[in-house]
């Protein structure tokens, strides 16, 4: 008997020490999870800040964008215009300025993608169009800024980006549009006389694009616009857009669609693709500028 309690003592005192080792564990995971829930609360706060940062630098590279677009113009020729991002930054930008007293420019460029890396090559596009920057071209002469520009701007070199534009120049002394496009859509003609129910589609978006193939030529044309009439420069996002029956919206009904608006034509042409589309945010760059001579 007396070697049972023995065996008893020794086997419950075995337990009592299995216990503490075991309530120490506990206490140990318990205060450990504590210090890791801790950290993780911790982590989250840091995630949180840093996206709120990266989310107010983005609005302020969206906003600092926006600021370097032309004012819309009242008088010869009067511009307005219409641009919303498909995301916070995107690559769609454009600018129209006098390059002396009788010569007008206009051009809207279209970056391939989104984002941060497209905006920032955009707004070096502008900001060299629009100061004139471009050593030794005639700012004039459409084909020679486009040559200019593809050697200027070699995708090889701006991480295999490459651009879309549509330059034109008025020349208000003989009513002269000339115009040259890389790889851009046309530009819509709009007569002043809305009963005679045609448009023009002024280029093509069969060239080349900006930044692909060094000493590229790209080919110029010349169109007469008479007082009044209305140009519509804009980029693909304004009409490639799938409607309700699953068929991509063209320019040629965007152009018909145009002939028909009172007021901006931006602003009608918008809320026409959502219409048709179904979508109130749409996938691409919406830009279009307006204007009439």
């Amino acid at each position: 008997m007396k070697d049972e309690l023995e065996a008893l003592r020794a086997e419950l005192a075995e337990l009592k020490a299995e216990q503490a080792d075991l309530q120490l564990l506990y206490e140990a995971t318990i205060e450990h999870g504590e210090a890791v829930e801790d950290q993780l609360a911790e982590n989250n706060q840091l995630l949180l800040e840093t996206q709120r940062r990266l989310e107010a630098e983005l609005a302020d590279a969206g906003r600092y964008v926006l600021s370097i677009l032309p004012e819309p113009r009242s008088e010869g020729p009067k511009a307005d215009w219409l641009l919303i991002p498909s995301t916070e930054l995107g690559g769609d930008s454009f600018g129209y300025h006098d390059l002396d007293s009788d010569h007008f420019a206009i051009y809207l460029i279209d970056v391939c993608g989104h984002g941060v890396g497209a905006a920032l090559l955009s707004v070096s596009i502008i900001n060299v169009l629009r100061s004139c920057a471009l050593p030794e071209t005639d700012f004039r002469i459409p084909s020679d800024v486009l040559f200019k520009l593809n050697n200027a701007f070699p995708m090889e070199r701006q991480n295999n980006m490459f651009f879309t534009i549509w330059y034109g120049v008025f020349q208000r002394s003989t009513g002269k549009l000339s115009y040259a496009s890389g790889g851009h859509p046309a530009a819509v003609l709009l007569p002043v006389a809305r009963d005679e129910g045609a448009f023009s589609l002024i280029g093509t978006s069969e060239g080349m694009v900006i930044g692909a193939i060094e000493d590229m030529t790209f080919d110029q044309s010349d169109v007469s616009v008479r007082s009044g009439d209305r140009l519509l420069v804009l980029s693909d996002g304004t009409y490639e857009v799938d409607d309700l029956e699953g068929d991509v919206l063209s320019l040629e009904g965007l152009a018909n669609e145009a002939l028909a608006a009172d007021g901006s034509i931006p602003s009608h042409i918008l809320e026409w693709v959502q219409k048709k589309s179904g979508q109130s945010e749409l996938p691409d760059d919406y830009s279009m500028i307006e204007f009439q001579f």
